[in-house]
């Protein structure tokens, strides 16, 4: 059982590093966002880089984040019945809909993205958004490793959840 503490305390550390590299993207989109604001309202002179930097960076936010969002239970969710169910029937839908919606979902976006990514690397592609016509192959790599991440956060979470039902008590 503490083999099991310690990969999952290690998985809970992997989503705190994600969120707060991820929390670096939503500065330098801020940062990108008012430059190009600046520039094309004061000075006539908008980039052709800052939309795509944007897109982005919003989207880096997105997959490093939803790691960091799981561990701390901040997805978003139906409440309605949730909130006023025991521990235990908490646990017991969670498993369910892990085994049935989240693992089964994640699997095929993360196998898709990583043909994606792989795909981006393999023939030098670039974004079509703007003329600037950035490499794709870094911000799908992203994408893989963010949903990668978030299966692990899935993992141990589950893992938790099923320890929690069958004994009633929690894992760590």
């Amino acid at each position: 059982m503490t083999i099991l503490r310690k990969i999952l305390k290690f998985i809970d550390w992997l989503s705190e590093t994600s969120g707060a590299l991820g929390k670096w993207f939503a500065f330098l989109l801020v940062l990108i966002g008012s430059y190009e604001a600046i520039a094309r309202h004061f000075f006539n002179a908008p980039t052709i880089w800052a939309y795509d930097s944007m897109c982005m960076s919003g989207g880096i936010i997105y997959m490093l984040g939803a790691s960091y969002n799981y561990l701390h239970d901040a997805h978003t969710r139906v409440d309605l019945i949730y909130s006023s169910l025991s521990q235990r029937e908490k646990a017991l839908i969670d498993v369910i809909c892990a085994v049935f919606l989240f693992f089964p979902l994640m699997i095929i976006m993360f196998k898709l993205s990583v043909t994606w990514a792989l795909r981006a690397w393999r023939i030098h592609e670039v974004m079509f958004n703007s003329f600037w016509y950035p490499p794709a192959a870094p911000y799908r790599t992203v994408f893989a490793v963010g949903l990668l991440l978030l299966i692990l956060q899935g993992t141990a979470r589950f893992i938790r959840d099923l320890h929690f039902l069958i004994r009633g008590k929690g894992i760590d």
